[in-house]
């Protein structure tokens, strides 16, 4: 059976109900997984009659009620903002929606009736003025599904890359990454290689500083201290990773195919390189989440500038979901410790 996949609508002043909107209306989507909405029908169908798409929304109370069919879009209607909410404005009410949206999401992934989440953009201001202070969407889903060792990885056609850290400061994390947190990311990266289908995934690790610290010469023993005891464990367990390699060539190998996942020790040592190969492509992945259930996003913001400009690019979101359907478990309930 295909996957059955929620799609969240994330902050609803932004392009999030457009770019689902205009996913939805790729017959494609519906050939790899069951794809539903989680928001306010309202808000989809005033998106719908702007964009002068001609699908049906069909409001179901559970899954169970959804059908899954080309033509319309199953909605669970939770009903939290008004008909004119305004585009492109920070908005505590449209905040705590986001919030509602994936809460919802993760109680259905807790009794086992989806397999994956997709979430459209939030917008982090809003989100704490509505009364909800988290960093971003990852954080609000190790919380709500009591996982403790979790990354982020980001997923592109060309390369895929998983985070030692994320929204930290360099200096903070750098100061953060341990030789326990390399080997937790390694075996995560592995373990979601391997549900999504990976018989033995070629993983490799980036060093911190520059030349992977040339042997002592950059830096103070980074990469000795705090990534290569975590390699070395995971190597022992049979897993196939090696490094640490410098940053400058690690990428350019790993598009070439050399590697199928790329371990990032910063934020923006992951991020830079997956967006200058192509922003709209880039998918956001929470790996490690209890219950095993995956969750895929966007890899851009709810760009209030274009909000309700019939502007919006839809393919990140339509990426997002292929991931979601590509990398969901096969089996409902099979956790990631």
């Amino acid at each position: 059976m295909k996957p059955i996949i929620a799609v969240t609508m994330g902050d609803c002043t932004g392009v999030g109900p457009e770019i689902i909107c205009k996913a939805f209306r790729d017959e494609a989507i519906y050939e790899r997984c069951r794809p539903f909405v989680i928001g306010d029908e309202k808000i989809l169908q005033r998106e719908l009659q702007l964009l002068e798409i001609d699908l049906k929304i069909n409001t179901i109370g559970d899954v169970d009620d959804a059908h899954f069919q080309y033509g319309s879009i199953d909605c669970i209607d939770l009903d939290l903002l008004p008909a004119d909410l305004p585009y492109g404005r920070v908005s505590g009410d449209a905040g705590n929606a986001a919030f509602r949206y994936l809460e919802k999401a993760i109680e259905l992934a807790k009794t086992f009736k989806i397999h994956g989440v997709s979430t459209a953009p939030l917008n982090k201001e809003a989100l704490h003025k509505g009364g909800h202070i988290y960093p971003g969407h990852t954080e609000i889903l190790a919380e709500l599904t009591n996982t403790k060792t979790y990354s982020m990885m980001l997923s592109s056609p060309k390369l895929k890359v998983i985070h030692l850290t994320t929204h930290l400061g360099l200096l903070d994390a750098i100061e953060s990454i341990t030789e326990e947190r390399t080997y937790q990311v390694i075996r995560l990266a592995d373990t979601a290689l391997r549900k999504a289908g990976y018989t033995s995934p070629k993983i490799a690790v980036c060093g911190i500083n520059p030349h992977a610290g040339e042997n002592g010469l950059f830096g103070h023993g980074e990469e000795e201290e705090k990534l290569v005891p975590g390699i070395t464990k995971a190597q022992q367990e049979g897993i196939s990773v090696s490094g640490p390699y410098p940053a400058d060539t690690l990428f350019y190998r790993a598009v070439k195919g050399d590697f199928d996942i790329v371990v990032a020790c910063y934020h923006d040592q992951g991020h830079v390189p997956i967006k200058v190969l192509g922003l709209e492509e880039g998918v956001n992945i929470t790996v490690g989440l209890r219950g095993g259930v995956i969750r895929t996003s966007v890899d851009h913001g709810t760009a209030f500038d274009i909000a309700g400009k019939q502007k919006a690019d839809a393919r990140s979101m339509i990426e997002a979901l292929k991931i979601a359907a590509e990398m969901a478990p096969k089996e409902l309930g099979s956790c990631i410790e």
